[in-house]
């Protein structure tokens, strides 16, 4: 087979040092140390240190901008800190220039996948380096050492499948599978679980398990801190381009973590919709979808009336996204009615939707959502260009001004409206994509996953705009697995395998909208 130091004051315990995360004597996996990285006048990482022992699973966390990102990229080898040290196992990291070395040492699976959809499993895992008889590829070696790599870390997917046809999750162990036959056994994942539903989430955290059994160690980033008290053994939390903590999970407990992050105590505020007064019996209906249906969603029927918050949930296979992306005019469905004001939508028309007063959030803002390439106002205003100049034709300032506007209503964390959209960090490009909805003015805001892959600061602004426009009488449908996002709402809909398979009024427990969205029951006789 072809094988391949000063840190800011902590807010909760202090950095804990030596071999605090594992056995005496064991040289860490990976170590940063007093780590700091400017590009210009701005300090992306200020003094930051890091060490992971072998065979754990490491958080590190914190708010979008802390410099997570940033030291991942000095961990993998993509940048040079300009002071302070990275080795592994005890040795100094190698030239950047040696790509082999850190390829041996470490690999990051990042959130948006860099496996190559329309290659085979087989020639993503040993893509550039294809064994070779007698100058040219040897098919059958690569599909033979591909099995027998797959077979060794027990995953199971055909190594002659093509990756685009893959799930999510098999593409993530591809991807785990191709950065072990290079001999790394420090793996970074970035994100893993955006994507995944509950069952998957599951599968991958056994796989994770498994690997750390047999000497895999993992740096696991995630905003969605429940999965770091469940796969973690340890955890580093940046805020501000420093280093604020490291400690045992066991140790540090939610509400100090959050802390710890946010540099402010207690946990995420969220409006809870089970302290809002009920709506008057009267109030007038804005939204409703009647026996819809599509590829993976029917029968599908509910009302939004103007100052409600409704919940839709389910699995990420239920058709939850597939119905909220109909009633944006983003996808036909193939039966039904989706009525604004008593008015029939036509389907599959995003302009339409616009016209009759729907704003959408999409659930991919990188691809959806934004024009990396242009400016805060350019992205805000793209909906309403024609309501600023005569002809679609829009003056600078004009566009600044609004884009100004909106950064001031959402709190986006921007030099100004004509800056680049791409420079952002995660939770504020995704209170652009909240502006651009806005602006139209809707009556209806469709909201998929809005706070997905955001920190836990820029996920209270986001809520707190839907708490907002609920109260001037605008209708919400949030789609969600989020539990937070969903406290929001007046009511959620659980999805399952296609069809809404419960109802829930605000005030539910955790529990039991968790069993509904599996499709269990807690309460049969």
């Amino acid at each position: 087979m072809h094988t391949p130091g000063d840190a800011a004051a902590p807010a909760v315990v202090p950095p804990l040092t030596g071999a605090s995360f594992g056995a005496q004597g064991l040289s860490p996996v990976v170590e940063a140390q007093e780590v700091t990285k400017r590009f210009g006048s701005y300090a992306a990482l200020n003094d930051v240190s890091i060490r992971v022992m072998p065979g754990e699973s490491h958080a590190l966390v914190g708010r979008n901008g802390a410099g997570k990102s940033t030291l991942v990229s000095i961990l993998t080898g993509l940048r040079k800190p300009d002071t302070g040290e990275v080795r592994f196992g005890g040795v100094a990291a190698p030239s950047l220039a040696d790509r082999d070395a850190w390829r041996e040492r470490v690999a990051c699976v990042y959130q948006h996948s860099t496996i190559i959809r329309d290659l085979t499993v087989a020639e993503n895992l040993f893509i550039n380096r294809q064994p070779e008889r007698r100058g040219m590829i040897d098919w059958q070696a690569m599909r033979r050492d591909a099995r027998e790599l797959l077979d060794h870390w027990k995953i199971d997917v055909r190594e002659n499948a093509r990756a685009g046809n893959l799930s999510v999750e098999a593409r993530q162990l591809v991807e785990i599978a191709r950065a072990l036959s290079y001999g790394a056994r420090f793996i970074i994942l970035d994100e893993p679980t955006a994507q995944l539903d509950g069952d998957e989430i599951k599968r991958l955290f056994r796989r994770i398990t498994e690997l750390q059994r047999e000497g895999v160690t993992f740096l696991f980033i995630s905003h969605h801190l429940q999965e770091v008290y469940e796969i973690c053994q340890a955890v580093t939390v940046l805020r501000d381009a420093r280093h604020i903590v490291s400690a045992p999970v066991s140790e540090l407990p939610r509400e100090q973590l959050i802390e710890a992050m946010t540099g402010e105590r207690g946990g995420l505020a969220v409006a809870d919709a089970a302290a809002r007064a009920p709506l008057p019996a009267d109030t007038t209906v804005a939204l409703e979808v009647a026996g819809l249906g599509g590829a993976d969603y029917q029968d599908v029927s509910f009302a939004v009336k103007r100052g409600e918050v409704i919940g839709l949930t389910g699995a990420t296979s239920s058709g939850r996204t597939s119905v909220a992306e109909a009633i944006a005019g983003l996808r036909s469905p193939t039966r039904g009615d989706i009525r604004v004001a008593g008015k029939s939508l036509p389907s599959g028309d995003v302009p339409a939707a616009l016209a009759a007063g729907i704003g959408c959030v999409p659930k991919d803002r990188h691809h959806e959502g934004l024009v990396l390439t242009q400016s805060v106002a350019e992205n805000a205003s793209m909906t309403i260009t024609r309501l600023l100049g005569k002809f679609g034709l829009t003056s600078p300032a004009k566009k600044n001004a609004f884009g100004q506007k909106m950064i001031d209503a959402l709190g986006i964390v921007a030099p100004g409206p004509e800056h680049v959209v791409s420079g952002l960090s995660g939770g504020n490009q995704q209170k652009v994509v909240m502006a651009r909805a806005l602006a139209t003015d809707p009556n209806v805001l469709v909201l998929i996953d809005p706070t997905a892959g955001v920190d836990v600061k820029s996920k209270e602004a986001l809520l707190s705009v839907v708490d907002r426009v609920r109260e001037e009488g605008k209708a919400v449908l949030v789609v969600s697995g989020e539990l937070d996002d969903l406290r929001t709402c007046d009511r959620v809909l659980v999805m399952f395998r296609g069809r809404v398979a419960a109802e829930f009024p605000a005030g539910w427990q955790d529990h039991d909208l968790i069993a509904s969205v599996e499709g269990v029951s807690l309460h049969e006789e």
